[in-house]
C-alpha cells in the first residue's frame, strides 16, 4: 500500500470516527446541548484539529450522508444518454435495498438519526446546501444550459419529496412492509411525469 493511500485510509477514518462519536452525543442530549469542545473531548483530539476535519459543527452529522452528494450526477454522467430513466431505475434499485437515503428504511437507528436531521433546524439549513451543490452538479452532467438547470431543480425534488414521504410515514409508524408497494407506485408515477414534461433532449428519447 502507497503511503498516500495509507494517510487517505486513515484520514477517511477519522472522519468516521469523529462523526460517530458526534452523533452519538447529539442524539443522547440534543444538537445544541452539546458543544464542538465537548465532541473533541469525547473523540480525544483538540478543536483547531477538529474543525480541519469539519469546518462547522452541522458538517458532523451531515457526514453521514455526503457520500450522496452528487450521486443523481454521477448516475446521468453513466447513463447512456436516458438520464431520466437512469435515475428512476437509481432510486427504485435504493428503495429495493432499503437505503436510508430514500425514506424507505425502518432500523431504529435510521429512524433516529433522521429525526435529529429533520428536528434541528441548523442541520436543515445545512443540508439545503449540500442539496443545492448536488442540484449544480447534476445541471452540470445535464448539460448546464437552462433547460438543464430547470430539469435539475424538478429532479431533485422528486427524489427529495419521494423519500420525505416514505420517511413521514415510517416515522408515523407503519413499517418498511407497509410502505414499500406504495413507494415504488409513488416513484415510477413521479419518473414518468418527469421524462414525459422534460424536452426531449432530456428526456433520453429523439422524438
Amino acid at each position: 500500500m502507497s503511503e498516500i493511500g495509507l494517510r487517505e485510509r486513515k484520514k477517511q477514518r477519522m472522519y468516521q470516527v469523529v462523526s460517530d462519536i458526534a452523533i452519538g452525543l447529539f442524539l443522547e442530549k440534543g444538537f445544541d446541548a452539546v458543544s464542538v469542545a465537548e465532541v473533541a473531548a469525547a473523540a480525544e483530539i483538540s478543536k483547531p484539529t477538529l474543525f480541519r476535519y469539519f469546518p462547522a459543527k452541522e458538517d458532523l452529522v451531515l457526514h453521514r450522508i455526503a457520500d450522496h452528494e452528487g450521486e443523481a450526477a454521477r448516475v446521468v454522467a453513466q447513463a447512456a444518454g436516458e438520464p431520466v430513466e437512469a435515475l428512476r431505475r437509481h432510486f427504485l434499485e435504493g428503495l429495493e435495498r432499503c437505503d436510508p437515503v430514500t425514506g424507505l428504511n425502518d432500523d431504529p437507528r435510521v429512524l433516529a438519526f433522521h429525526r435529529l436531521l429533520y428536528g434541528t433546524p441548523s442541520l436543515v439549513a445545512r443540508a439545503h446546501t449540500h442539496q443545492e451543490r448536488s442540484e449544480a452538479a447534476l445541471a452540470e452532467a445535464l448539460g448546464g444550459d437552462l433547460d438543464a438547470r430547470l430539469a435539475a431543480g424538478q429532479i431533485m425534488a422528486v427524489r427529495r419529496i419521494l423519500a420525505m414521504e416514505n420517511w413521514r410515514r415510517i416515522a408515523a409508524g407503519e413499517s418498511v412492509a407497509d410502505v414499500r408497494a406504495d413507494a415504488v407506485a409513488a416513484a415510477e408515477r413521479a419518473f414518468g411525469w418527469l421524462k414525459a414534461g422534460l424536452p426531449p433532449g432530456l428526456r433520453g428519447d429523439t422524438q
